[in-house]
């Protein structure tokens, strides 16, 4: 996985890819690279590096490219084929360093095409299934001719998934292809401009134009799109891009986590004041024009599972459809499933890889629920549910995850209005409760931010957590679990309030911290605190009560339950990883957006 920006400009081409990395180095942070060319020569500046982009920038500073240059292609990575090492890392280049490829992805067949290769006498230098891509191109571009035709011919020989940008030495174009993985471009008052994602280019366009499977796109004077037969072919529709500059910026806070914690509940406000509305008219599902169904199955991973197992609560109780999950890369076929299910899949990027690989083997109508809805996974679904929450450029989910239960929740409700079940619940009741959300959230978030700081201090010796909660909690819990151990590099696990007695209370003493999640019954909560703190453990509660450590959660009772809590155990596990000198947005081994099985 990786973050790709590509330009041609009539600027400088570093001044741009380099800020454009920046933006993408969520996407993968161990190792980075350059290269430009140099119009007119036969020169190709390369430029490599292990480690994150300031390593890059180091290098730079000393083989800067030449200053005249305006075409590029970058590339920030995290390892997926291959260890991380500079001849591992982006871009790379064919047996004459003339061919420059940078690749999101997997090639399926690349040992097949390298073996290949390496019998018609090219010469490897990485580990990395990419490579075959650049000497495919050395290979074509033997007899002469365009770039272009040189990579549609590549193109045509792999298989897997792939987003490409290429160049070549002495070229003025960038070249660029995608399969299953996106890529955007867009045009600025220098030139023109593609990426991976769009938040590289914020600041940069205000529209892109998303590629579709089997597009072709040369960067050249003009834009010329084409399909794998060199056909000509439209160019894709406009899409607007509402992010600004100072969204993708760190602004006046510590780190994007923190940031994007605080944003919640202005960003819960703006859904809920774009849902809301909807509800009560049943118009929010109605506008979807779905198929009728019998059953909904969730198809999701990580923290949007969690989410997810939240809103087919809501889908159960309110709306008494039946709903579960299902976690996508554990996926099978089950003949005994109902022909008439409907499928919610649930992404944060919409490019997921187990996702969308779960979709192959389904049948039956798609809704995305998703933060970007020009994704691959939105272009999929028969319909989308855009969260809107912005970019989120911390690894480990909070915004997004605040606003798939608030966006699920909402469907819910709505669904139940237009299937002619609200009679039988307090439908209006719960649009209330809904709509005040974003109030509550800044109270919690106020609340939380001193206490979770001065805990965390306390707590850097733990060795372990567990998250304890019940009924409507558990998701929380789960969630909570999720990002002490994402950014922490601490274990954590979620259980059932009821289940500890069972076998993990043997796990329990005075050095093992248990956050407990208030949910339900007050008095069967009230007993695991005693069982666990007879035991010695550092009770740490979530809940309604002023006595609470983290007295963040309404009196009501919501079908998605204490979803203020959230707010407190992402600061926990925030303020620990600080206390304990980790890089909160940045965790090791992970990135955002997860595109490879």
């Amino acid at each position: 996985m990786c973050g790709i920006v590509a330009c041609r400009l009539t600027e400088h081409a570093a001044a741009f890819i380099v800020p454009a990395l920046r933006r993408l180095e969520y996407r993968g942070y161990d190792s980075a690279g350059i290269a430009v060319t140099e119009v007119g020569t036969p020169a190709l500046h390369t430029v490599r590096s292990v480690g994150r982009l300031a390593a890059l920038e180091s290098r730079l500073a000393v083989q800067h490219p030449p200053q005249a240059c305006g075409v590029g292609i970058g590339h920030t990575r995290w390892a997926t084929h291959g260890r991380v090492s500079e001849t591992n890392a982006h871009p790379h280049r064919d047996c004459r360093k003339s061919v420059a490829v940078v690749h999101n992805g997997i090639i399926d067949n690349a040992d097949e095409l390298r073996a290949e290769l390496e019998r018609a006498g090219h010469c490897f230098d990485s580990e990395v299934d990419t490579e075959v891509i650049a000497h495919l191109v050395e290979h074509n571009a033997a007899a002469g001719g365009p770039l272009v035709d040189a990579v549609r011919a590549a193109v045509r020989r792999l298989r897997g998934t792939w987003a490409l940008a290429v160049t070549r030495a002495g070229s003025d174009v960038v070249v660029l292809a995608s399969h299953r993985s996106p890529l955007v471009v867009g045009t600025s008052p220098a030139g023109h401009v593609a990426a991976s994602d769009l938040a590289a280019l914020v600041g940069t366009v205000t529209h892109v134009r998303v590629l579709r499977d089997g597009d072709v796109v040369e960067l050249a004077e003009g834009v010329t799109w084409s399909d794998l037969d060199g056909r000509r072919i439209p160019e894709r529709p406009a899409v607007t891009v509402d992010w600004s500059a100072e969204d993708a910026e760190v602004g006046g806070f510590e780190d994007f986590m923190e940031k994007e914690i605080a944003e919640q509940p202005a960003a819960t406000g703006r859904l809920v004041d774009r849902l809301v509305p909807e509800i009560a008219t049943g118009r929010l599902w109605k506008g979807l024009d779905l198929p009728s169904f019998s059953a909904v199955r969730f198809v999701a991973c990580g923290t949007s599972l969690n989410a997810s197992a939240a809103v087919a609560r809501v889908f159960r109780q309110v709306a008494g459809i039946p709903a579960g999950t299902v976690v996508a890369s554990e996926y099978e076929p089950e003949p005994a499933v109902p022909a008439d299910i409907l499928t919610i899949a649930v992404s944060q990027s919409g490019e997921t890889a187990d996702v969308l690989a779960a979709l192959d083997g389904l049948s039956g109508p798609v809704l995305a629920v998703t933060n970007a809805p020009h994704s691959t996974l939105a272009r999929r679904a028969d319909a989308v549910i855009d969260c809107s929450v912005g970019p989120e450029i911390g690894v480990a989910a909070t915004k997004t995850f605040t606003a798939q239960v608030v966006a699920g929740a909402a469907l819910a409700l709505s669904s139940a209005v237009a299937l002619g079940r609200a009679a039988q619940v307090d439908v209006e009741g719960h649009v209330e409760v809904l709509a005040g959300l974003p109030e509550r959230l800044e109270v919690a978030h106020l609340l939380a931010v001193p206490v979770a700081n001065s805990l965390a201090r306390e707590l850097t010796s733990a060795p372990g957590f567990f998250f304890v909660s019940r009924g409507a909690g558990m998701p929380y819990a789960a969630e909570g679990a999720l990002k002490l151990k994402e950014i922490t590099y601490r274990w954590a696990d979620a259980i059932a309030a009821g289940e500890l007695k069972h076998g993990s209370i043997a796990l329990i003493d005075d050095a093992v911290p248990v956050v407990l999640i208030e949910s339900g019954s007050a008095a069967r909560m009230r007993s695991a605190a005693a069982e666990m703190g007879a035991r010695g453990a550092r009770i740490i509660q979530v809940g309604a009560d002023p006595a609470s450590m983290f007295p963040v959660l309404p009196e009501i009772e919501a079908p998605w339950g204490p979803l203020e809590a959230v707010i407190a155990l992402q600061h926990i596990a925030r303020s620990l990883a600080v206390a304990l000198g980790r890089d909160a947005d940045k965790p090791r081994n992970l990135a955002k957006s997860v595109t490879v099985l």
